[in-house]
């Protein structure tokens, strides 16, 4: 077993605070109205991806908080959670949002480094208790996409956060390799693709995987900054938010890797 990565827990935890404060600052302003409007998840609100946002935050802190202090995680009805977060209202929502996320980031921010290092979390959906580091990932995943669809909703020249970006790529390549299966459909393509990310490498064949470092067997570009290839990979380099210097060459297009990553 390989011992958890605590430099990326630390660098997870910072972008789960940084989050937080953009998010609480960016809908600080905001009225009823807004909350109302769409963001860029095509299906929710603002304020029901904030919703979607806090409701986890508050769902998960009984089983890390149980993790950090070795007691038996709590059992959650999850479904009285989201019934009661969907019937508040979208200030309601952006309220909770902002109260429960902060109870949760500072729980994290108080975990010691040697908790950072051996720390399990029972998630619920893996097969054993995950290492904090590959908790942390997912949950950064989670957090940077539906802050660019908060942001995205307001200004659709936004930009998904480059060092959270940065992380994703790395859960994937390596802690979470097996999560690159789970975001994509690689029966999209008719010919296997050797994608080049910046410095990573996306193989799609019968699956699909993520690798650090570029390949010598390319057989197209994605021609983008790092944010744009998250956005990707999670369905949110759509049109309408995709900048137009941004282009794919060699065997498959943008729109090809469209259908292969339709979101999340």
């Amino acid at each position: 077993m390989t011992t958890p990565d605590t430099t990326f827990a630390d660098r997870a935890v910072e972008v789960l605070r940084e989050h937080h404060e953009r998010l609480a600052k960016t809908i600080a302003g905001l009225s009823a109205e807004q909350l109302e409007g769409p963001s860029a998840a095509s299906e929710w609100s603002l304020a029901q991806v904030l919703s979607h946002l806090g409701s986890g935050a508050e769902i998960w802190y009984g089983p890390y908080a149980a993790a950090l202090s070795g007691d038996p995680a709590p059992e959650v009805d999850n479904q009285s959670v989201w019934d009661r977060w969907d019937a508040s209202s979208p200030q309601e929502q952006a309220d909770g949002f902002l109260e429960h996320d902060e109870r949760f980031v500072a729980l994290l921010e108080g975990a010691s480094p040697e908790q950072r290092a051996s720390v399990r979390v029972d998630l619920g959906f893996l097969p054993e208790p995950a290492t904090l580091s590959l908790a942390l990932g997912m949950r950064v995943n989670e957090v940077a996409a539906h802050t660019w669809d908060v942001l995205a909703g307001l200004d659709h020249d936004a930009a998904l956060d480059s060092t959270a970006a940065g992380l994703v790529l790395e859960q994937y390549a390596g802690e979470g390799a097996y999560m690159a299966g789970f975001i994509g459909k690689p029966d999209q393509l008719t010919d296997p693709a050797v994608v080049g990310l910046g410095d990573h490498t996306l193989r799609i064949a019968e699956t699909i995987s993520l690798e650090a470092g570029t390949s010598q067997e390319l057989t197209a570009t994605l021609h983008a900054p790092v944010e744009a290839a998250v956005r990707l990979l999670s369905g949110r380099l759509k049109p309408g938010f995709t900048a137009e210097d941004i282009t794919v060459s060699g065997n498959v297009s943008l729109e090809d890797l469209r259908r292969v990553f339709p979101g999340y």
